[in-house]
């Protein structure tokens, strides 16, 4: 990625702290670069996270509080470790503390914390933001069917030190249990766009 895209990010990451209330110079950008840099990140890098956002532009008025639901995007991958079960919970914590050192409202960044945290995706979330932040960031599994396969390899990737059994019986449970929900996005224009090329795709994996 060159520096020019960096650079729009670091402007854009500025203004969203700004508008959540952040004062004086805006910490975090740069530890978050070093992070979604990291060499062992072969799909949950920046790319990942200018994809979300573009998703998340072209639905921001869906949003009750669009500014929380960008500041979460911008951190839910923020810690990668891989084979770790804690990565959503240590990347809502990372931005907990960011938040804090910018001057960030702690109810605000409460619920960004929350937002976060939902994306393990293990349940379904009431709250309307942070069903929106769980369908923008699984909207690449409807995406064509080699570009779906590609992620996919990506993603095995990043767990190197997993072995192809493990890997490949984590990876059915995962996306089997996401099959078995009346449907993968909860809201109806995640819905309408991508459900049914999302279970297409996750079925032809999965058999």
């Amino acid at each position: 990625m060159g520096s020019e895209p960096v650079e729009l990010l670091r402007l854009r990451y500025s203004a969203l702290l700004r508008r959540l209330g952040a004062g004086g110079e805006v910490p975090g950008f740069d530890e978050l670069v070093r992070r979604y840099s990291e060499p062992h990140r072969s799909y949950h890098n920046l790319d990942h996270i200018i994809r979300c956002l573009s998703e998340f532009d072209r639905a921001r008025h869906l949003a009750k509080r669009p500014d929380e639901v960008e500041a979460a995007l911008f951190f839910h991958d923020a810690v990668s470790d891989a084979g770790a079960d804690d990565n959503e919970e240590q990347s809502a914590i990372l931005a907990s503390r960011t938040l804090a050192a910018a001057g960030v409202d702690a109810a605000v960044a409460r619920r960004i914390a929350d937002l976060i945290l939902a994306t393990t995706h293990r349940d379904r979330p009431d709250d309307p933001d942070a069903q929106f932040v769980v369908d923008v960031d699984l909207a690449g599994l409807a995406d064509p069917r080699e570009e779906f396969l590609a992620t996919s390899r990506r993603v095995r990737e990043e767990v190197r030190g997993v072995s192809d059994e493990d890997f490949a019986a984590s990876r059915r449970e995962f996306l089997g249990a996401l099959l078995t929900r009346e449907s993968i996005y909860a809201t109806s224009r995640f819905r309408e766009r991508l459900e049914e090329r999302a279970r297409a795709n996750l079925r032809a994996l999965i058999s």
